[in-house]
């Protein structure tokens, strides 16, 4: 090979040492194979530089592609964040927005570059805020909810914030990020229902009042024909009076207790109470509707059990007078038992296991789901024979799934029935409590020393109390409202014991009055004690009066044994 057809580095390398025209041949065989190696080497460069243009092409076009989708996304998130339909923002550990989308300065008419900084309380204010709990925890919990309202071009809306933390990749808290979205449209919906609610528990609360009240006059002018003279004939016409008028009650408290637990307003009040004040004021009532029906009644106390508990007394009272009352109802020959017997849970907590045993008529295996159904009855020839309004088992229930419990039966037809139920209460063992307990029926009273102020507006009730009070030999004043019976409190002549004070009248109603004279100066008179008289159910009032400082409550129909027996607990 010439000198001149070798690479030209190696032609350099030649020239520095001086060997361009030698003749060795072991030589020229070595320098051949220099010269391969260059032009190798020199091919295998120009393939990289080739690979590496084609790569850095690619590299380029990929490039420009990924900045061209980045734009395009977010372009495409903008116009999203933008046109959500509520406002999108993120501020930083303290509450001041860092972010705020377009949505912001149609909803509140404040400019985005002018609110970028500022704390989120300059423009959500805690009075306008409908959990002000929510608000004060905002920016301090995870994760946060709660509605407020705004006025924006003279419109009142209502707006849902919600907000959740979060880091950056260092795991630092960076902020918070959330929406508010408007809501006006659900709220605005949701307040057309609770005043539709409120318009039917005032529909139901009227006409609760106004059925009671004439019902009130009828038994109580019957108890009081039958508290005086009357002849030997009119004994039985005057008995089927009464009986109607409490049958006629139990169906109208059956109906408003059904429409409060199925809404959802009934609470479980836990307080102490006497058991055996309970058991003995249920075998006290109901034994004398066993003698009418000619059967055996009979309260059993299966072990020994616990007397002070902590529970809801209410609540259980109509559970197990809803029962023993359907027992009675059905039960012709034989007798209704209630048995009760205690399992103990722990130190301080029992469980109390009620049975309602009858000997009547029983009821078929195909009827004894649907029994407690609203409204239904065994057949339709035991609604008619027997009558109810087929709530009572529906009721007692329902009261006992409040208190995770259940009403369980067993029962053949023509055999009788067994209804129970188990529920826990804690045990009070260091209770003090005085426990009032009405009396038994009573053939005559003895006269009371007592002065009582009764506060009611309605005449025939009026005439009622009055005719009571004469046969009690009471002293009472009448009061026509709240502020005439106020009246009676001024001065230094004030010498009431007691106030009975009815609850809706007009001109100032019984919780008005009862609050003014919860606030007098004087400790005697505005501790007197002030018990309310009321046609609503107890599930309507406890918790009222409770409130009021009222020391209890007299519902109407005047039962006159409870009323005799609460007014003798307050005489001298």
């Amino acid at each position: 090979m010439l000198e001149k057809d070798y690479h030209r580095l190696l032609r350099r390398q030649l020239k520095k040492a001086g060997l361009q025209d030698s003749d060795n041949p072991e030589l020229m065989v070595f320098l051949n194979s220099v010269n391969a190696a260059y032009n190798s080497f020199d091919r295998d460069v120009s393939h990289l530089e080739n690979i590496l243009e084609f790569s850095s092409k690619e590299l380029f076009e990929s490039n420009k592609k990924l900045t061209n989708e980045r734009d395009t996304s977010i372009t495409k998130l903008g116009h999203v964040v933008d046109n959500i339909g509520g406002i999108i923002f993120e501020t930083d550990v303290h509450g001041n927005f860092t972010y705020l989308n377009i949505a912001w300065e149609e909803f509140t008419g404040h400019k985005i570059k002018d609110s970028l900084g500022r704390n989120f309380k300059e423009f959500v204010l805690e009075k306008d805020v409908e959990e002000t709990d929510e608000y004060a925890g905002f920016f301090v919990k995870k994760r946060s909810c709660f509605i407020f309202k705004a006025v924006h071009n003279e419109q009142l809306l209502w707006l849902e914030l919600n907000a959740k933390h979060f880091r950056n990749i260092e795991n630092e808290s960076y902020g918070f990020i959330g929406s508010i979205t408007d809501i006006t449209d659900l709220k605005e919906a949701e307040i057309k229902l609770q005043k539709a609610s409120n318009s039917k528990d005032e529909f139901i609360s009227t006409m609760s009042h106004e059925i009671r009240t004439p019902l009130n006059a009828v038994t109580g002018l019957t108890n009081i024909l039958l508290m005086e003279d009357y002849l030997p004939e009119q004994v039985e016409n005057l008995k089927a009076l009464k009986y109607s008028g409490e049958h006629l009650l139990g169906l109208i408290n059956d109906l408003l207790d059904f429409d409060k637990i199925k809404s959802g307003k009934l609470k479980v009040q836990k307080r102490d109470f006497s058991l055996t004040y309970f058991l003995d004021n249920i075998n006290s009532q109901f034994t004398l509707l066993a003698e009418k029906k000619n059967i055996t009644f009979e309260v059993v106390k299966e072990n020994k059990i616990s007397d002070n508990i902590i529970g809801d007394k209410v609540i259980l009272t109509q559970i197990i007078k809803n029962l023993l009352s359907n027992s009675f109802k059905f039960t012709e020959q034989g007798g209704v038992a209630l048995k009760v017997k205690e399992t103990r849970l722990s130190e301080n907590r029992i469980s109390l296991g009620f049975f309602i045993v009858d000997t009547g008529i029983g009821i078929s295996k195909s009827k004894q789901t649907s029994i407690f159904d609203s409204f239904v009855q065994a057949s339709s020839e035991t609604a008619v024979k027997y009558g109810g309004t087929g709530l009572g088992l529906t009721i007692s229930k329902r009261l006992l799934k409040l208190q995770n419990s259940d009403l369980k039966l067993i029962s053949k037809l023509g055999e009788g029935s067994t209804f129970f139920f188990a529920l826990e209460y804690d045990v009070d063992k260091n209770s003090n409590q005085t426990v009032f307990v009405p009396a038994p029926l009573k053939t005559d009273y003895k006269a009371l020393n007592i002065n009582v102020l009764v506060a009611e507006d309605n005449k025939m009730n009026v005439l009622i109390m009055k005719r009571f009070f004469a046969n009690w030999k009471i002293n009472y004043t009448i009061a026509e409202n709240g502020e005439e019976a106020l009246k009676h409190f001024k001065g230094d002549n004030f010498n009431f014991d007691l106030v009975l004070m009815d609850l809706q009248m007009p001109i100032m109603n019984g919780y008005q009055a009862t609050k003014i004279i919860r606030r007098l100066k004087d400790p005697v008179k505005s501790n007197v004690p002030i018990i309310a008289l009321t046609a609503l159910a107890q599930i309507d009032i406890k918790e009222k009066t409770k409130t009021h400082k009222m020391n209890g409550f007299m519902g109407k129909p005047f039962d006159p044994d409870q009323l005799y027996a609460l007014i003798k607990s307050y005489s001298r």
